[in-house]
């Protein structure tokens, strides 16, 4: 039996349930996961490999029309993401139906002129015939289609048959990652998202949006224990006090969440040591934004 391998990206709006439809797949948490859209702000490779492929998921943030320069940024991440790969998995949401912006990113999919499957996702929230109706005026709309599905990410419906369908429709090709390696992103970057997360599921309305992580370093000690320093930025001073919360109790619960995560992913002790600092509009300054979208190194080229 031949081995497939390929890049595959994952486009679609914020929130159609890309990051959730990656952990199901894995039967594990790789990317984190939130219901306030535009959680996830970088490009991720995701590597699954089995006995017959290894399919390398190009996990990234919904395209949408921005508001600020990190908004800017991510849709550019996303975009730049659908070209050179081997396919593009176009995530539709059946449970707010179609819309001008879906019509938008049809058109970056048809620009990178790769093969697409288009995926209905979410359902089991909605009656059939809708998400079927929904998928195939998209399916129409994709030059490149091949072909569609109806999944739920959440439940799993449908998410056996779509993966033996990527696989299908892979070249034959080598692992390009070994088997045990799920992703090819650093220590560094794994625990600014997880802290991210615990953020996104811990505060409320601007908060989530409004926070950037920056690990500052990160060294393991002679006992064994690896320390994590980590800078959390917000935009305004009573932002900070809220991210701190009464006595430090927002900050704790968020870094002990983080702390306990950390540990079982790298299997090892960990002291997570948090700090929160005030950078006003850092939204529109590049040097966070970069570290944000995971394109640090467009600093040196400036």
């Amino acid at each position: 039996m031949s081995f497939k391998s390929g890049f595959v990206a994952l486009a679609g709006k914020p929130n159609v349930g890309k990051s959730t439809l990656i952990n199901y797949i894995f039967g594990k948490k790789v990317v984190i996961v939130s219901e306030k859209p535009q959680t996830t702000r970088n490009r991720i490779n995701c590597i699954y490999t089995d006995s017959d492929s290894q399919i390398i998921f190009v996990d990234t943030p919904g395209i949408h029309k921005p508001l600020h320069r990190l908004g800017e940024y991510m849709v550019k991440a996303a975009i730049q993401a659908l070209k050179g790969v081997d396919m593009i998995l176009l995530i539709l949401d059946a449970e707010r139906g179609y819309s001008k912006s879906d019509e938008y990113i049809v058109k970056y999919v048809n620009e990178s002129q790769v093969k697409t499957i288009v995926a209905v996702n979410k359902i089991d929230l909605v009656d059939k015939s809708e998400a079927l109706c929904l998928g195939e005026k998209v399916f129409e709309m994709c030059e490149e289609a091949i072909s569609l599905h109806l999944i739920s990410a959440l439940k799993g419906d449908g998410v056996a048959d779509l993966l033996e369908d990527i696989k299908k429709n892979l070249p034959e090709g080598p692992k390009f990652y070994p088997e045990d390696m799920v992703t090819d992103r650093p220590l560094a970057f794994m625990a600014s998202e997880i802290v991210r997360e615990k953020i996104f599921q811990n505060t409320y309305e601007e908060i989530p949006h409004s926070s950037a992580v920056i690990v500052e370093e990160i060294k393991e000690r002679e006992n064994g224990v690896i320390y994590i320093r980590a800078n959390i930025y917000v935009e305004r001073h009573s932002q900070k006090g809220i991210l701190i919360g009464k006595g430090g109790s927002m900050i704790k619960k968020i870094g002990t969440l983080a702390r306990k995560e950390l540990e079982y992913l790298t299997g090892k002790k960990v002291y997570l040591d948090l700090n929160v600092k005030v950078k006003e509009k850092w939204r529109e300054k590049d040097f966070i934004i970069l570290h944000e979208v995971g394109m640090k190194d467009d600093i040196d080229k400036r």
